[in-house]
């Protein structure tokens, strides 16, 4: 175990910092298109809404980030393809668009045999999950660029708008129902490798807590596609949805200024009581980097809380309050 405290920042990814790139960004990015496609949101929600009619067109785009690094480390790249559709389609499952089509952008440092066939298993996995169509994609070779790969896409989901969900329908008193993810997900990596460096363990190594896998592959275990979604906006009444990605519960403030108790939390899997032991990082650390167990929420009223979670395989997690973001005596935000 680490006798100092390792934090994200400590890792090479300052959330602070990249909030204020973001922003600045952000604020350069003034034209926007008038009719037909003009943006019916600002930037900075899950996806990016634009104005088709009776419907919104949405779109998001994201990668897979440093998990490839794992993924060369054990050399199987067959999952890492459902990742990086998972990443998209989440984010557009947390505004209540339904996913359907994606292309994909696979920047390579060299042509490997049998490595291209394995992305592409991952990808049409993640496609027959999410009910959508791959339509093109770009595939770029960069020896001087890219060291290994880098492998992202762009998502185009479909909404009726007066079906869209942004969370100004969130209320004090609202009951957050919690649907577990499948560990890490696909954020804070650059943390977990960190930590696997600093240990006396490699990712080859079997899990101190499951010997039949090694760390390495529990660490490869794909992200959750929470299509399920789609059947909750239909037997309830939303109000909002999140998709619990980089920076944790700091996510939350995409969907309302208003505050969240989660009073009874998911609990973690394993491999996050792995890594912060590893560690020595801090409760607060673990949960502003990772989903810790909770990769989606949906707030909603209370008489449609059970049919939710009996839809998700989730559970009543806790509620709306006036401010703050809480689990249990731990204060986010």
């Amino acid at each position: 175990m680490s006798e100092k405290h390792l934090t994200y920042a400590d890792s090479g990814v300052d959330i602070k910092k990249e909030e204020k790139t973001v922003k600045t960004l952000i604020e350069k990015l003034s034209y926007v298109r008038k009719g037909i496609g003009a943006p019916l949101t600002g930037i900075g929600h899950y996806a990016g809404l634009l104005d088709f009619g009776e419907y919104a067109l949405a779109l998001t785009t994201d990668g897979v980030g440093s998990k490839v690094l794992i993924a060369n480390e054990m050399q199987r790249w067959n999952t890492v393809g459902i990742d990086c559709i998972a990443m998209n389609v989440n984010d557009l499952l947390a505004i209540g668009a339904e996913p359907v089509a994606f292309v994909d952008y696979l920047a390579l440092e060299k042509h490997e045999e049998g490595f291209a066939a394995q992305i592409g298993e991952g990808l049409v996995k993640g496609a027959e999950i999410s009910r959508m169509s791959i339509v093109g994609g770009e595939t770029a070779t960069l020896p001087e660029i890219i060291k290994g790969f880098d492998l992202a896409g762009t998502c185009l989901g479909i909404v009726r708008k007066d079906q869209i969900v942004e969370g100004e329908k969130v209320r004090v008193g609202d009951v957050i129902v919690g649907v577990p993810s499948t560990g890490v997900h696909s954020n804070g990596y650059t943390l977990v490798r960190k930590i696997i460096e600093k240990s006396k363990y490699s990712y080859h190594d079997p899990c101190p807590y499951d010997s039949s896998k090694t760390i390495g592959d529990d660490l490869l275990t794909p992200t959750r596609i929470y299509i399920e979604i789609l059947d909750v906006l239909k037997a309830c009444e939303v109000h909002g949805l999140a998709h619990i990605t980089g920076s944790g519960l700091l996510k939350l403030r995409r969907v309302t200024k208003l505050g969240f108790d989660f009073y009874d939390p998911l609990e973690p899997q394993e491999i996050f009581k792995f890594l912060q032991k590893e560690g020595g990082v801090e409760d607060l650390e673990m949960y502003r980097t990772f989903n810790m167990g909770m990769g989606f929420l949906v707030i909603l009223p209370e008489k449609d809380a059970a049919k939710a979670a009996e839809i998700t395989g989730g559970k009543i997690v806790g509620k709306i309050v006036e401010s703050g973001i809480r689990v249990k005596d731990l204060v986010i935000e």
